[in-house]
């Protein structure tokens, strides 16, 4: 008999975030789905994080304070070891969530039978006021690990697990990454469950310049090659294919950002499947208008 309001356990780290952690915190609070748990998880904030976070007198609020800082990835796993949810959900402290959120994912992961739910996303810019529609087309589901190999597009903070689905595998998280670590939980999990899809958004990412995908694209791209050699054994050739061109239209875009334009043009000629309309528009366009095209 399936339990019709079973608990859901948000998993939400914190290392100094204040600034927005009222909006965060706020958007769990007006969910129409109510049987949930917050699991903060402080990992050694230094400013008002804890005062903020305590302030609000409910018993779903719980707060767990690290014993020393870690890597963002390890706190996530550590933070997942308190949750006594079915479920597990996640909300950084700058993003925030629409309020039906929870009771949509709930619904369709009960509905579909299914491991992991996802949805649409809007991102937000601070500095520029403006926002936009993460995915523009329809949204993969069922078993998508090839689809997800070629044209990842889940963002962690609209995902919703069963959390049994954790134990089938051998880790949670990987904690020797700082910036894929997401993206290779998620393809793990493709790979032993089938995913659920909502078209719309259910969640805002704040693209306010510090993002750490933001600050150090270099150590994304790193990690990437990284991940695509230690699962190669894994991959057809064209998913190989697939993601090593993914990997190089990056490299060109850091590359013209940081006025390495040789660079650029050698890795743009240097295999032919490089040479695409959209990789020879991010060589050509002028550097400042290629920043307000790609604003987040």
């Amino acid at each position: 008999m399936t339990d019709k309001n079973p608990l859901v356990s948000v998993i939400m780290n914190c290392f100094n975030g204040e600034k927005y952690l009222l909006k965060a915190t706020d958007s769990v609070l007006k969910q129409k789905y109510q049987n949930w748990e917050l699991i903060f998880w402080d990992n050694k904030s230094t400013d008002s994080s804890e005062k903020i976070f305590k302030s609000i007198k409910d018993k779903r609020f719980k707060y767990f304070l690290a014993d020393k800082h870690t890597s963002l990835y390890k706190a996530r796993n550590l933070a997942i070891e308190k949750a006594n949810g079915i479920y597990l959900s996640f909300l950084d402290t700058d993003d925030y969530w629409l309020p039906d959120k929870i009771k949509e994912q709930i619904d369709l992961i009960n509905k579909k039978n299914v491991g992991v739910v996802y949805s649409n996303l809007w991102i937000y810019n601070d500095q520029r006021n403006k926002k936009k529609l993460f995915i523009k087309k329809q949204l993969y589901q069922g078993n998508i690990f090839n689809q997800l190999v070629e044209d990842y597009n889940i963002a962690i903070n609209t995902v919703f697990i069963k959390k049994s689905k954790l134990s089938e595998l051998n880790k949670k998280f990987d904690e020797r990454f700082n910036h894929v670590g997401d993206f290779d939980l998620m393809m793990r999990l493709s790979k032993i469950t089938s995913f659920a899809a909502i078209p719309h958004p259910t969640a805002v990412f704040r693209a306010h310049g510090n993002n750490l995908s933001t600050t150090d694209k270099l150590g994304s791209i790193k990690e990437l090659e990284i991940w695509l050699n230690e699962n190669k054994d894994d991959l057809s050739s064209a998913n190989i294919k697939h993601l090593q061109k993914r990997i190089d239209t990056r490299k060109i875009i850091y590359f013209k950002f940081n006025n390495m334009y040789l660079g650029a043009i050698k890795l743009l000629f240097k295999k032919k499947e490089n040479l695409t309309f959209k990789n020879l528009a991010i060589a050509i366009i002028p550097s400042f208008i290629l920043r307000k095209i790609l604003w987040y």
